[in-house]
C-alpha cells in the first residue's frame, strides 16, 4: 500500500497550545506522533486508520477564545489489483462492448488508460472506443477485427502519482455470425442531479454503443445557448464547463444518434456556493449597561444559517438580553461578564466561515483628563453660546454647572452641555461642569468672555458698469477691536482665490476694511459678490450685486432659409444684449474661394437692431456658401454667430468668358489658342466648359470646338492646309448644364510659324580677359511672311562640357563669362523663334587670355599731410601662366559697407586728396590682360588731423614708421 500525505498542518498558526481532532481533543506527550511548534501541529508517521479526520485549532489568550475553521485530512493511497486472471470476453464483429476495469481499494482522485497487448501500446479514443474516467471502463461503440487482443487497466493515483495495471483481460471474436446493426444504446449515463461548486470545472461523460457507430451531441434543454467557454469533445462525448457560474446551471441533454435510430439521456446540473461573509461585526467597546448589536451576513447557495460562539462555546441565548435572529446578535443591559471573543459561524451543507470579533464592557468613573473644558470661551454680545462637557465615564451618570460658587438651573442645561441665549456681560465668570455616576465625581471648569458683535457699515449694493472698467466692492465693519478680522469674498457663492482670477481681482481695503477692486472687469464677472467677515465669536456677511453692460453676445439660431441663383434668405434669434440694447446687425459671408469673412449686400441694407431676417443679394451662382451675423450695441460690435450651415447657390447659364484670349506658336500647321480658365465661383453650375470659335481674317463663317474641362487653358487646331504665320480671328465663349454663355471679344492670332531656315553669318569670338569672351555675329532679317527671328542660342563647348546662353530681339553681340584662363573653347550659333531653332553656324574657336596675377600688393605704405594722403607699394610680378601687370586700382570709401571710389594708375604710388576728420578704408588690386587679380589686405586710415604722420600697414615683409 503506498501512503501519501494530502493534507499537511504544520502551517496552520494557533496562538495557544489547543488542537480538537473530530471534536477531541489532542494531548501531545514525550515521544508520540503529535507535536507543537509555536502553535503548529505536526504529526509523525501518519496513519490511515488513526489520524484521518476534522482537525480543529483553538486561540486562547486574556482577551478570551476563538476556534479556527475545520480542516480535513485525508491520506491518499492505492492498493493492488487482485491477481487473479479475467476471462475472455468474447462478442461478435459488429457488437458494442464494455471492459471493465475495477479498480482496487484507493483514496484520493484516480486517472485511467488501457493498454492494448503490449506496453506502451494504448488504446487511442475517437467516436468508437471511449476510456470513461469517472469508472475506468473501456467502452468500444463497434468491435472490429483489429480489436481482438488483450486489454489492461492502468490506474494512476493523482495525488500519489503512483499505477498499478490490473490484469489483462482477452478480447475474443465469436465465428457465430456478424451483429446485425442496431440504435444506440447509452451506456455511460447521468446522474438526475450533479451539484457543482461555484467556479468550479464539471466535466460530463456520455457515450453510447451501436452498429453504425453513433455520433454524440450535447444541448440545453431549457433552450439556452451553449455558451462559448464550454469545451465539447465530440470524439469521446465529454463536456466540460469551466469556471462554473449560476448561469451554467440547468438540465443537459446528451443525444447519441446512428442510421438506426436515436436516444438520450438528461441530467440536471445544480448550482452551489459555500458562505462567502458580505458583512461582519467589527470589534466593539461599550459602556456597561449599553447596548450591543452585531450583524453577520454571508452570500451562499443554499442560503446560510448562523450561530455565534463566545470564547469557541455555543452562545447561551437562554437570557433574555441575548437574542440571535438570523446571523444578528443583540445583547442588551451589558455586563462586565459580557466581555470575550465573539465568533459568526455562517454555514451551509457546503461549508462554513468564522468571523471573530472582540467585545469590550467598560465601567469607569467620571474622567475630564483627554476632554477638559475650554480655558477660555470667547461669546458674541446679544448671541448664544454652547460651552460643551464631555467627560469620559460608564455608565453615563449625571451632570450639573455652577457658575463661581452658584449652581445654575436645570433649564441653562443642554444635553450636558451649558447652552446660554442672548448673551450679555453679565453672563462672564468662571464655569465648573461636575459629572457624577455610581463610581465617582469629577470636574472641569472655563471661563466665558463677552466681546462686541461685529457689524458691516458699508451698505449693500448695486453696481451697473461697462465692460473694461475698474470698480472697487466696499466692505467696511466696526468691531471688538481686541478681535482679528477675516475677510473672505466670494463670486456667485464661488471663493475667490486672489492672484489666480488672470489678475482682475485685488485687495485694497486696510484693517478694518475688506473691499476689493475688479480690474478691466469683463462680461464674466456680472453677479452676485460676498463679502464674509468673521472674527473668533461671530461672522457676517453683505452682497453687492454686479451688472456689467457689454458688447451683445452672439445672435442664436441662425440658419439659412431658401436660396436662388444669386439670393439667400437668412434668420436669426436674438443674443444676449448685455444690458445695451442692440443698434444693428451685420452680415458676413465667406465661401471656399475668399479670404475669410466678407460683408455682403442685404436687402434691407441696414438691419436693425430688431430686425431677425434678411435677404443677401449679388451672389455668385452655383457657389456654397457660410453666413453668419454680428449685432452692435451702443458699446461695440460683438461675437458673431455660429456660422450657417454651408449652402449653395441655384445654377444658371455661365455669364463670365474667359480673360487673356492669347495664343500662336506650337509646330507647323497648327493654331494655338490659349486663354486664361475662369475661376470655379464664376462657373453658375456644374458641367462647366468652353466653346472655342476660329476663322481666318477674312473669311466669314466660325469654326467651333467643345474644351469640356473647366481647368483647360488652351484649345490646338491641327490641319495641313494652315499656311505658317497666319492670322486667325478667335473668340471663347461658355456653356454648363444649364445653356450656353456669351463669346468674348475677338481677338487675333497667328498660327504656328516655320523655324528659322539659315544660320547667322560672319561670326567671331575674341578673347577680352581669362574668364570672358565675346561672339559676334550679322543678323538674319526680323521677319517674312513665313516665320520670324526671336533672337539667337550661342553655345559653348570646351571637351564634355557646354552650355547654352539666349538672347532675345535682334543683337548681334554677346559677353560669355564664367570662363578658366588660358583655355580653347568652341562658339556655336543658331537663331530661335515659337516654332523652333535653325541650323547651327561653322563653329569658331577662341583661347582665353592668361589668368590675372594672384599674388596682392604687399610691403604698402603710407603717410599723410595736410589733406593728402600718399600711398606706394611694391610691383606684383606675374607668374609664368600669368599676364603681366598694366596697372593698378586704388578703393577707398569711408567704411566697409558702401560702395568705393576707384582711382587707376599704372605705377606703384598715388596721392589721394581725402577730406579730414573721416576714417578711411583702403584696397589695391593689380590688373591685367587677363582681368583684375587679388587685392590687398583693407588698410584704417586715421581720420586727418593735420601734421606729418605716418604708419604702414602690418606686412609679412616689412615694418616701416614715420614721424
Amino acid at each position: 500500500v503506498t501512503l501519501r500525505i494530502v493534507y499537511f498542518l504544520s502551517l496552520l498558526l494557533c496562538a495557544y497550545n489547543l488542537w480538537k481532532l473530530n471534536d477531541s481533543f489532542i494531548v501531545p506527550r514525550s515521544g508520540s506522533r503529535y507535536a507543537l511548534t509555536g502553535g503548529n501541529l505536526r504529526i509523525s508517521h501518519l496513519n490511515k486508520e488513526e489520524d484521518v479526520g476534522i482537525y480543529q485549532c483553538l486561540a486562547t489568550n486574556s482577551f478570551g477564545t476563538i476556534v479556527s475553521r475545520e480542516a480535513s485530512l485525508h491520506i491518499a493511497y492505492l492498493e493492488n489489483f487482485k491477481t487473479q486472471s479475467r476471462s475472455p470476453v468474447r462478442v461478435r464483429e459488429g457488437q458494442g462492448v464494455v471492459l471493465l476495469c475495477g479498480p482496487p481499494p484507493h483514496s484520493g482522485e484516480l486517472t485511467f488508460t488501457w493498454i492494448f497487448n503490449e506496453y506502451p501500446t494504448f488504446v487511442m479514443q475517437n467516436t468508437r472506443r471511449f476510456v470513461s474516467q469517472k469508472t475506468g471502463n473501456l467502452y468500444i461503440a463497434m468491435v472490429e477485427p483489429s480489436d481482438v487482443g488483450n486489454y489492461t487497466c492502468v490506474v494512476t493515483n493523482t495525488v500519489t502519482k503512483s499505477s498499478i495495471q490490473g490484469p489483462p483481460t482477452p478480447l475474443v471474436l465469436r465465428v457465430d455470425g456478424v451483429m446485425g446493426e442496431y440504435e444506440p444504446k447509452i451506456e455511460i449515463q447521468l446522474p438526475d442531479v450533479i451539484p457543482v461548486a461555484k467556479s468550479s470545472t464539471v466535466k460530463l461523460e456520455c457515450f453510447a454503443l451501436g452498429n453504425p457507430v453513433p455520433t454524440i451531441s450535447w444541448r440545453r434543454v431549457d433552450g439556452v445557448a451553449v455558451g462559448r467557454k464550454v469545451d465539447v469533445n465530440k470524439a469521446s462525448g465529454v463536456l466540460e464547463i469551466p469556471y462554473f457560474q449560476q448561469e451554467d446551471a440547468g438540465l443537459y441533454e446528451c443525444v447519441a444518434e446512428n442510421s438506426k435510430g436515436r436516444n438520450s439521456v438528461k441530467g440536471k446540473l445544480s448550482f452551489y456556493a459555500p458562505p462567502h461573509l458580505i458583512e461582519e461585526p467589527q470589534d466593539a467597546q461599550k459602556p456597561i449597561d449599553d447596548t450591543l448589536v452585531w450583524e453577520c451576513k454571508a452570500s451562499a447557495k443554499p442560503k446560510s444559517s448562523y450561530r455565534w460562539l463566545k470564547n469557541g462555546e455555543p452562545l447561551d441565548t437562554m437570557e433574555d438580553r441575548v437574542q440571535v435572529n438570523n446571523g444578528v446578535l443583540t445583547i442588551s443591559s451589558l455586563k462586565l461578564a459580557d466581555i470575550g471573543m465573539y465568533q459568526c459561524v455562517a454555514e451551509n451543507k457546503h461549508g462554513r466561515v468564522f468571523t471573530n470579533t472582540e467585545l469590550r464592557v467598560i465601567a469607569v468613573a467620571p474622567d475630564f483628563s483627554q476632554n477638559m473644558l475650554k480655558p477660555q470661551t470667547l461669546a458674541r454680545q446679544g448671541g448664544d453660546v454652547l460651552i460643551e462637557c464631555r467627560p469620559k465615564m460608564s455608565p453615563h451618570g449625571m451632570i450639573s454647572w455652577r457658575k463661581g460658587k452658584e449652581a445654575l438651573r436645570e433649564s441653562h442645561r443642554y444635553d450636558g452641555n451649558l447652552r446660554i441665549a442672548n448673551v450679555t456681560k453679565m453672563d462672564v465668570g468662571l464655569y465648573t461642569c461636575v459629572a457624577r455616576n455610581q463610581f465617582g465625581v469629577a470636574s472641569s471648569a472655563g471661563s466665558l468672555l463677552v466681546k462686541e458683535t461685529t457689524v458691516i457699515t458699508s451698505p449693500a449694493g448695486h453696481l451697473d458698469v461697462t465692460v473694461g472698467e475698474s470698480i472697487v466692492l466696499p466692505c467696511q465693519v466696526s468691531h471688538d477691536p481686541t478681535l482679528d478680522l477675516k475677510f473672505t469674498w466670494f463670486f456667485n457663492e464661488q471663493l475667490i482665490h486672489f492672484g489666480n482670477h488672470g489678475g482682475y481681482f485685488e485687495k485694497v481695503g486696510g484693517r478694518s476694511a475688506g473691499d476689493i477692486m475688479i480690474r478691466n472687469i469683463q462680461l464674466r464677472h456680472a453677479g452676485k459678490y460676498t463679502c464674509a467677515v468673521q472674527t473668533k465669536v461671530d461672522s457676517v456677511s453683505i452682497a453687492t450685486d454686479v451688472v456689467v453692460r457689454g458688447a451683445p453676445g452672439p445672435p442664436v439660431d441662425f440658419q439659412v432659409t431658401e436660396m436662388t441663383d444669386s439670393t439667400a434668405s437668412l434668420s436669426w434669434g436674438a443674443g444676449p444684449d448685455n444690458h445695451s440694447p442692440v443698434h444693428t446687425h451685420n452680415i458676413q459671408a465667406r465661401t471656399t474661394f475668399s479670404l475669410g469673412w466678407q460683408g455682403v449686400i442685404t436687402v434691407p441694407e441696414l438691419l436693425g437692431g430688431k430686425q431677425l431676417t434678411a435677404t443677401v443679394i449679388d451672389l455668385s451662382p452655383w457657389v456654397e456658401y457660410e453666413f453668419r451675423v454680428l449685432a452692435t450695441n451702443a458699446i461695440g460690435t460683438g461675437e458673431p454667430s455660429k456660422p450657417s450651415k454651408k449652402a449653395r447657390t441655384k445654377d444658371m447659364p455661365p455669364k463670365i468668358t474667359p480673360s487673356r484670349v492669347n495664343g500662336g506658336g506650337g509646330v507647323r500647321s497648327e493654331l494655338v489658342i490659349t486663354w486664361e480658365p475662369v475661376p470655379e465661383e464664376l462657373q453658375s453650375g456644374p458641367g462647366f466648359g468652353y466653346v472655342v470659335a476660329f476663322r481666318p481674317q477674312g473669311a466669314q463663317g466660325w469654326m467651333q470646338a467643345a474644351v469640356t474641362s473647366p481647368d483647360a487653358s488652351r484649345y490646338i487646331f491641327k490641319n495641313e492646309s494652315i499656311a505658317p504665320f497666319s492670322p486667325f480671328h478667335v473668340k471663347v465663349g461658355v456653356y454648363n448644364n444649364k445653356g450656353e454663355g456669351p463669346f468674348g471679344p475677338v481677338a487675333t492670332i497667328y498660327s504656328a510659324e516655320e523655324e528659322p531656315s539659315r544660320a547667322p553669318g560672319r561670326v567671331r569670338a575674341r578673347s577680352v580677359s581669362a574668364s570672358e569672351v565675346e561672339a559676334t555675329w550679322k543678323a538674319l532679317p526680323w521677319s517674312n511672311n513665313r516665320r520670324r527671328i526671336l533672337g539667337y542660342e550661342v553655345r559653348r563647348e570646351r571637351q564634355e562640357t557646354a552650355s547654352v546662353i539666349r538672347t532675345m530681339g535682334n543683337r548681334t553681340s554677346v559677353v560669355i563669362r564664367g570662363l578658366e584662363g588660358s583655355r580653347t573653347y568652341f562658339i556655336s550659333l543658331r537663331a530661335y523663334n515659337s516654332a523652333g531653332v535653325g541650323p547651327h553656324c561653322a563653329t569658331v574657336n577662341v583661347t582665353t587670355k592668361k589668368p590675372p596675377p594672384s599674388q596682392a600688393p604687399v610691403k604698402i605704405i603710407w603717410n599723410t599731410s595736410n589733406s593728402k594722403v600718399i600711398l606706394k607699394w611694391d610691383h606684383v610680378r606675374a607668374m609664368e601662366n600669368e599676364s603681366e601687370v598694366t596697372g593698378y586700382k586704388v578703393m577707398y570709401t569711408q567704411d566697409r559697407h558702401s560702395r568705393p571710389n576707384v582711382v587707376e594708375t599704372n605705377t606703384t604710388s598715388l596721392e589721394l586728396a581725402l577730406p579730414v576728420n573721416e576714417d578711411y578704408v583702403i584696397q589695391i588690386k593689380p590688373f591685367s590682360e587677363g582681368g583684375e587679380g587679388s587685392s590687398s589686405r583693407q588698410i584704417t586710415i586715421p581720420r586727418i588731423a593735420g601734421g606729418t604722420f605716418c604708419l604702414t600697414r602690418l606686412e609679412p615683409q616689412s615694418l616701416i614708421m614715420c614721424l
